[in-house]
């Protein structure tokens, strides 16, 4: 019988000590993915840091104190190779340990992004042992030959020094780390993409490219034809669907085959330095990509980085890669979102310009996209924190993430985003239809008629029963009908503003008469944030 108990003690001390090592993971639910970190959903509210900022953990004590105001949960941190590794062979994680031991005492988690090789295109993050032997460690060549400050994907030396690198930073995360699991993932490289030119013209690179397609690429090619991205099928297409020659025989010639051809090089330098850290310590990973925006061509922008129509491409020659991600600076939100969330390809927002329009785009991410989460850049220049709109949206997205890690992947859910020119849009539901609106269109607020630009709006909706339902976001207003044809109207049984505490929801006010416009609408005015419980009813 004692022998009996003492196996039933270790091995329930050998399950506790798995659960406790267990490293935060990627799973699919449903449509969705999700990062689960100790056995739970994750959903990011974060925000990166600028470049330099943590560089000094003076600089860090009080952007975590900014942070927390801010009620983020995840800060994006650079981890910087060239304070890593100053002397060839000798590492110093004095920053990395002293960033992680803050964010704990704030409640914060860490996405580190590794400023290795490159750091948007450029190799300005390379220790100057490196810099300075180039002779030992190449440059990408542009087509006239001139040497660039990026070092070339195409050298075996540069390779392996990534590989060593990076795979010493992630082991050394698995030692500090992998118990308290303060980071939960890892960015390889910053926003990778040639510059100037549209690939390399090194030797190395002018030789492979007249060399044949590789083999593994072509029985991707042929494997996903049926749903490869629209503009690498039609390349394809157009000449014939080979699955044998050179780049151009394959793709034809132009700028767009050379991208094709040095993103496969990245993904294949990316893939053996990913793997490697993985092979330290398995942390999610990803890339994350400076967009191909405003009608610029290959090497006008970061040519052959992680970008949607490559998307392909990168998962052919990468697989060690989780996901790709868009940084946003430029117009059309919701279409980058469109563009990255496609093929199983999970939205997660590393960057996005910092903007006080952002406190609407955050609702429509997490409603319409499942995204793994939010992260505006250079976070902790924001000079009034606890009002900025951000943080209002953070503070009503905090007390429903439980809700909505449950609902993701399940169709449960529609995300709303408005402005002056997108002002309306009709779902339909369990056979009611939800018209959102921007709360201008109300008339109400002078601003909607003084000619001025709307600010933007956004907000979610949670199916939590056929008739009831949540409303989170600020300056919309909805109405309900129903999709019926024997004269049943829909009404509006009850609204109540609510709150959630420890997953448990509150009431705090009921909104009827003037708040709902005795019984008409939903409606939460611009410049407030709330969440709304709504009961619906049909009558005739």
């Amino acid at each position: 019988m004692r022998t009996k108990y003492i196996v039933l003690a270790l091995f329930f001390l050998f399950t506790v000590v798995s659960q406790a090592q267990k490293t935060p993971y990627l799973q699919k639910k449903g449509t969705a993915t999700q990062l689960i970190v100790k056995d739970n959903p994750y959903l990011i509210l974060g925000g990166e840091l600028g470049n330099s900022t943590a560089s000094s953990l003076e600089d860090m004590q009080w952007v975590c104190e900014k942070l927390q105001k801010m009620k983020l949960n995840t800060m994006l941190v650079p981890a910087y190779w060239e304070l890593i590794e100053s002397e060839e062979g000798k590492y110093d994680y004095t920053l990395v340990d002293g960033i992680i031991e803050l964010a704990r005492k704030h409640d914060l988690k860490i996405v580190f992004l590794w400023f290795g090789v490159w750091k948007n295109s450029m190799s300005c993050y390379a220790p100057m042992w490196v810099k300075e032997n180039y002779q030992k460690y190449p440059r990408a060549v542009t087509k006239s030959g001139q040497p660039l400050e990026i070092l070339s994907a195409f050298s075996q030396n540069n390779l392996e020094l990534d590989k060593r690198a990076f795979k010493h930073f992630m082991n050394h995360l698995a030692e500090v780390d992998k118990t308290q699991q303060t980071v939960i993932m890892v960015q390889v490289e910053n926003e990778i993409g040639m510059i100037e030119d549209a690939r390399d013209y090194s030797k190395e690179a002018n030789k492979l490219f007249t060399s044949e397609v590789p083999k593994q690429l072509v029985d991707y090619l042929v494997k996903n034809k049926q749903s490869l991205r629209p503009q690498l099928l039609d390349r394809w297409e157009k000449n014939g669907f080979k699955t044998k020659g050179t780049w151009t025989e394959l793709f034809g010639e132009g700028l767009e085959t050379d991208e094709i051809f040095m993103a496969w090089n990245y993904g294949l330098f990316i893939q053996e330095v990913a793997q490697s850290g993985k092979n330290a310590y398995n942390l999610p990973m990803y890339l994350n990509a400076a967009l191909n925006s405003r009608g610029r061509k290959p090497g006008a922008y970061p040519s052959a980085g992680p970008l949607a129509h490559l998307l392909d491409i990168w998962r052919a020659s990468a697989p060690a890669i989780d996901f790709l991600a868009p940084d946003i600076y430029d117009p059309g939100f919701t279409d980058w979102c469109k563009q990255y969330h496609v093929n199983g390809n999970p939205l997660f927002i590393p960057e996005i310009r910092l903007a006080e329009e952002n406190a609407a785009r955050v609702f429509y991410a997490f409603g319409e996209h499942d995204t793994m989460g939010f992260s505006p850049f250079s976070i902790e220049s924001v000079t009034n924190p606890e009002e900025y709109p951000l943080t209002k949206s953070y503070k009503i997205l905090r007390q429903i993430l439980p809700l909505l890690s449950e609902k993701q992947g399940e169709g449960k859910t529609n995300g709303f985003w408005f402005d002056s020119e997108q002002k309306e849009r009709t779902i339909e539901r369990n056979g009611y239809t939800f018209t959102f609106k921007h709360d201008y269109t109300l008339g109400w607020n002078p601003q909607a008629k003084d000619g001025n630009k709307w600010p933007e709006t956004g907000a979610l909706i949670i199916e939590l029963s056929k008739n009831e339902y949540l409303v989170a976001g600020t300056g919309v207003v909805v109405t309900f009908g129903n999709t019926k044809k024997d004269g049943t109207q829909t009404g509006i049984g009850i609204i109540d503003e609510v709150e959630f505490n420890d997953g448990k929801m509150r009431p705090l006010r009921r909104m009827n008469g003037d708040q709902d416009h005795q019984g008409r609408h939903l409606r939460i005015p611009a410049g407030e944030w709330s969440i709304q419980y709504v009961k619906l009813y049909d009558y005739k």
